[in-house]
């Protein structure tokens, strides 16, 4: 086999993150100079179903986990993501998935051998056919990515593709947008034989949790602007009451499951509470922590009836100072609840999600005439 030879001691070629930029490391074994058909960035999110080269080469950030909604989307309206209070929480950045049989995988190499390129055998380094075949076909060792390890390893070789055995091979995932994290780095390790029926004993192998942080990651909900009354023009020293509807807000489901590993997490966010920020400091909130909880049947607050214009609002801003042209703005945020269930009954929390939306607030002063 002709091969392309550098300097230094590894055998492999490294593509960074979705293989949009290629660089040789080490010595670079193959039966053509590195530099051919790589992943596409920002493929479809839909896996592949064939097992082919193009399969080989998808995309890092292209998961096998599939997503649904039990409870079917919330909202007729404009959906948004949420964000986590919590600023230092995100979901993994990278896990380990089943992508091949031994048949799967043999039929990948073979046609990436037919058309030349290269295919992914974890998140950051792409090998030519060849080495494919010398690691995968024939039991050669080679070495595994551990950047971020303190020390080496080498991955054991396997003879014809384990045929005939009764597993799958597994491949590291980065999460979508994640790809130049160099949290990803972890997942070093080169694509790798599971017996059916059992888990990686790796840190980076998935469970009920990770999979319940992906479907949060999924989690979409209705962006919707509170109710007020008065609805254009407040008035100093006059309350403004803000409610929202029953059935605006409720629960939002999100399961997220793993083919192949019998892992599934169901993801609930579940809205707890309207938080209020008249947008200045001469305003008074009610209740005073600005903090409006949602009635048992979803509603929020209390809707304004004529009459009640001098009355206290369970939920509502009275502003004290005029905005003189500048319009306050009035944010408001729901506080969503995240809780997650999930396979062998493991259950959870995680952290509670926000989502704010920002009004304009006029507030006039009406002069009175004292005789």
């Amino acid at each position: 086999m002709p091969r392309l030879i550098a300097p230094g001691r590894a055998k492999w070629a490294v593509a960074l993150a979705a293989g949009s930029v290629l660089w040789a490391a080490g010595v670079a074994n193959a039966d053509k100079p590195v530099g051919g058909t790589t992943p596409t960035p920002g493929g479809s999110d839909k896996p592949k179903g064939d097992a082919n080269g193009r399969t080989l080469l998808s995309s890092v950030s292209q998961s096998r986990i599939q997503v649904t909604y039990p409870d079917g989307r919330t909202g007729s309206g404009s959906m948004e993501d949420l964000t986590s209070v919590d600023p230092n929480w995100e979901p993994p950045v990278c896990w380990y998935e089943p992508v091949f049989t031994p048949e799967q995988l043999k039929s990948a190499v073979a046609d990436l051998k037919k058309n030349g390129g290269l295919g992914a055998v974890n998140a950051h380094e792409f090998w030519t056919s060849g080495i494919f075949v010398d690691h995968y076909e024939e039991g050669e060792e080679q070495d595994n990515f551990d950047i971020n390890s303190s020390k080496n390893t080498m991955a054991k070789g396997y003879k014809d593709y384990n045929a005939g055995k009764d597993g799958m091979f597994w491949r590291s995932v980065v999460r979508k947008g994640h790809e130049h994290d160099t949290k990803a780095w972890d997942c070093g390790r080169v694509m790798f034989w599971q017996d059916a029926g059992t888990i990686p004993d790796d840190p980076h192998a998935p469970t009920p949790e990770t999979l319940a942080a992906y479907a949060y990651d999924q989690i979409d909900v209705p962006k919707t602007e509170v109710e007020l009354k008065p609805r254009t023009k407040s008035t100093v020293n006059l309350p403004t009451w803000v409610w929202l509807d029953k059935g605006t807000f409720k629960e939002v489901k999100v399961r997220a499951e793993l083919p192949g590993t019998g892992l599934w997490a169901e993801t609930t966010a579940k809205p707890v509470a309207l938080h209020l920020e008249p947008g200045t400091a001469d305003a008074e909130t009610f209740p005073a922590s600005g903090d409006c909880e949602i009635n048992a049947d979803g509603s929020i607050g209390t809707p304004y009836t004529k009459g009640k214009a001098d009355q206290t609002p369970p939920c509502g801003i009275r502003y004290l100072r005029a905005s003189n042209g500048e319009p306050y703005q009035l944010n408001a945020s729901i506080t969503w609840e995240i809780s997650w269930e999930g396979t062998d009954g493991a259950q959870g929390d995680l952290p509670d999600g926000t989502f704010e939306t920002t009004q304009d607030m006029e507030v006039q002063e009406i002069q009175s005439i004292n005789r």
